[in-house]
Parts: structure tokens; C-alpha cells; sequence
């Protein structure tokens, strides 16, 4: 760990990868910590006052096939880079409500923020559109606050897409200063996770 006076509720930064245990107790610490916003939801639609909005979307292929596929890799955080990023525990269920540890890897140094579950999406309308999706939004222990949304479209024409939406501003204080950075970090982390999701769909674990 790079310091440990970091304060109980600060993501923790380390020259190392996080342990499981480390890991664990990150989250455990995180479990009771209200959300660091009071936008909840609006991840959805809205656009919240003093937040950057980025809405992304990829087209994935056609039918029911690639529909199952992309529901697959979304529950399975398959839409984060593996390279970098990654969630843990990423094989528990996602509930409205689990905390989650985001860990990333950039310029040397590993970090874990603290996420939560704010919503699900499962919807079938009357004309055959589907939406199968849910958001996460950060706890005091993140780089970031905001919300993220990640949402798998079927339409009516049994086109399938991925569409990516957040609204986000920065927290901690480094990112604070470093901005631009952290930019280049969320714009790379919205390339790379649009074409993982196409990767997941077109080979499926």
C-alpha cells in the first residue's frame, strides 16, 4: 500500500495488485457508506447540474443469439477491459444494493474504488424491444463521483446494441488536479469496453 494514513473512506492505492483479503476488506469497510451523490438514477436519462455526461453505444449484431451472448457478458463484467480494469467479486449476483471494489492499473499504480449496485434493468415492451442493464453509482472511496449505466438493447428490428451512459466528476483529490488524465482514462476506458463487449459477442465463454 503507497500510504497508510489514506483515510478510512479514500480509495486505497497500492505499487501491487490488491490481495483477495485486501480486497475483502475493502469491501466490508464500504458496506455500511451511504453514496457519495445524491443523483441517484439519473444515470437512466438525466444529465445532473456540475456533472460531465458521456453516452456511448455500439451496435453488437442481430437476434436472439447475440442478445443472449451480450446479456451473458454484461452480468459477467465481461465489459470491462481486462487489461486494466476489472470488478470483484465479479461472480457474485448483481442486486440493487451489493458494494462492489473497482480495481485499475495505469502509470504504475493499482487503485480500488468502491461501487454500488443503484438499480436494475429487465424490460420487454409491447412492440418487442428489450432492455436488460444496471447502473452502479460511486461511494466516498472512489477517484470519481457519479453513476455509470450499462445496458443491452434488443429493438424492434432484432438489432443489438450496448450502450454505456455516466455522469461523472472527479472526487479525490489528485484527479481533481490531474483532469485531464483522468479523461483520457474514462475516453479510453468507454473504447476499450465497447470493444470488449463486441469481442464477448462474438466469442462467447
Amino acid at each position: 500500500m503507497i500510504s497508510p494514513s489514506q483515510p478510512p473512506h479514500a480509495p486505497r492505492f497500492h505499487w501491487r495488485k490488491p490481495t483477495a483479503d485486501e480486497i475483502a476488506h475493502f469491501r466490508a469497510r464500504n458496506e455500511p457508506v451511504p453514496f457519495s451523490y445524491t443523483a441517484l438514477g439519473q444515470s437512466s436519462s438525466g444529465h445532473p447540474a456540475g456533472y460531465t455526461l458521456d453516452h456511448n453505444r455500439v451496435m453488437l449484431g442481430r437476434g436472439e443469439e447475440i442478445w443472449k451472448r451480450a446479456c451473458a457478458a454484461l452480468e459477467n463484467w465481461r465489459m470491462f477491459p481486462r487489461v486494466w480494469t476489472a470488478i470483484e467479486p465479479a461472480t457474485e449476483p448483481i442486486r440493487v444494493g451489493t458494494t462492489f471494489a473497482m480495481l485499475a492499473h495505469a502509470f504504475g499504480v493499482w487503485w480500488m474504488s468502491a461501487c454500488r449496485i443503484v438499480y436494475r434493468v429487465d424490460e420487454t415492451t409491447a412492440d418487442g424491444r428489450k432492455y436488460f442493464g444496471f447502473a452502479y453509482g460511486t461511494l466516498p472511496a472512489h477517484v470519481e463521483e457519479g453513476e455509470e449505466r450499462f445496458l443491452i438493447e434488443m429493438l424492434a428490428d432484432g438489432s443489438v446494441w450496448y450502450d454505456l451512459r455516466a455522469f461523472s466528476r472527479p472526487r479525490f483529490w489528485p484527479v481533481k488536479m490531474m483532469r485531464p488524465l483522468a479523461r483520457r482514462l474514462q475516453k479510453r476506458f468507454v473504447r476499450e469496453s465497447l470493444a470488449a463487449m463486441q469481442q464477448a459477442c462474438a466469442t462467447p465463454e
